[in-house]
């Protein structure tokens, strides 16, 4: 018989492991430190570590329709993602206090930039504090083509059962092409070509 302190190890292992998440309270949120604005990064350089990142790719829910919740607009207006229709949409679920998908931010930025036009690249907040602690991080970084989107509720991660980072790729009518679970060196080859598969 295996020792019930043993098995309580066990499950457990996975929370302790699983590195960032929607579930995190707002006053660890609250207490992660924002970066330096030398901390961050320019517009498609990536941060250090970020040419290692190679999230899980996730083609399981392929051909789904996209989410109707609402999302926050730079502008603060309610926006969903039928709101780009008629081009593809890379929807990014991120965090400020998220060291991954802070990470992978510059080079998410210098794939907008090169796909200017043909992709819509949405990098949507999870951060409850919303405008709070985003417009900062976003004013720090002056990314060139990425802009705050916010959903302060995590309605998104929670549609999506997504830990962050999660980024997906939905073709031109809406449909779900693939997932990508974890970070992402957006500038690799290989990102362009999952990317390439809805253009």
């Amino acid at each position: 018989m295996v020792p019930r302190p043993l098995i309580v190890l066990l499950l457990m292992m996975p929370l302790v492991i699983g590195g960032c998440d929607r579930q995190s309270s707002a006053p660890e949120q609250a207490n992660a430190a924002p970066p330096l604005a030398d901390e961050v990064p320019s517009a498609g350089a990536p941060r250090p570590g970020a040419k290692e990142a190679a999230g899980i790719l996730d083609r399981s829910h392929k051909g789904e329709a996209a989410s109707t919740l609402q999302f926050i607009d730079p502008a603060g207006k309610p926006v969903t993602i039928a709101s780009f229709a008629g081009k593809p949409v890379l929807l990014n679920l991120w965090a400020t206090w998220c060291a991954p998908c802070v990470a992978e931010m510059p080079t998410l930025d210098g794939l907008a930039d090169r796909l200017d036009g043909k992709l819509t690249v949405l990098a949507v907040s999870q951060d409850l504090e919303g405008a709070a602690k985003v417009d900062p991080f976003f004013k720090n970084a002056q990314y060139k083509r990425l802009q705050p989107y916010r959903d302060p509720q995590a309605a998104l991660s929670i549609a999506y059962q997504a830990n962050l980072p999660t980024t997906i790729l939905f073709d031109a009518q809406g449909r779900e092409v693939w997932r990508m679970l974890g970070g992402q060196n957006w500038a690799s080859e290989t990102a362009t070509a999952l990317v390439d598969e809805a253009l």
